[in-house]
């Protein structure tokens, strides 16, 4: 079993970390689509709701454990709004298929993660920053 370490920032979370980096790659991906209305219409989707996963975490985190729950079920809803970009970029051809399969696994990943701590929080009594682990 891998050591506790307290989270003393929203950037300590892994969750948070992934969601970032997740929206990094996606402001890559979308720098290669092809000049089309339609990929500038789903670039801006998918950045928009890829972008919010992480904003979430970092924004309901030191808040009460009501704000930050809420925070994280948004966040949850941005990373299923992200998947579901997905799947149409990926079937619209914009990604390539490696990269597809890739992403949507990134994300649903973060669910999962997103899932979990929500159900940590949810059992303890408090919900300060030295309360949540890695």
């Amino acid at each position: 079993m891998g050591s506790i370490v307290p989270i003393k920032h929203f950037t300590d979370l892994e969750v948070w970390q992934k969601a970032h980096q997740l929206f990094l790659y996606l402001c890559n991906d979308v720098d290669l689509f092809p000049p089309k209305r339609s990929a500038a219409v789903i670039a801006d989707q998918i950045l928009r709701s890829s972008g919010s996963i992480s904003a979430n975490i970092a924004e309901g985190f030191n808040r009460s454990k009501a704000k930050f729950l809420n925070s994280l079920d948004i966040a949850l809803g941005e990373t299923n709004e992200t998947e579901n970009w997905l799947y149409k970029l990926r079937d619209g051809k914009f990604l390539t298929a490696e990269t597809a399969v890739l992403r949507i696994e990134q994300t649903k990943e973060i669910g999962r993660m997103l899932n979990g701590l929500i159900r940590k929080i949810e059992s303890r009594p408090s919900c300060q920053p030295s309360t949540v682990t890695r």
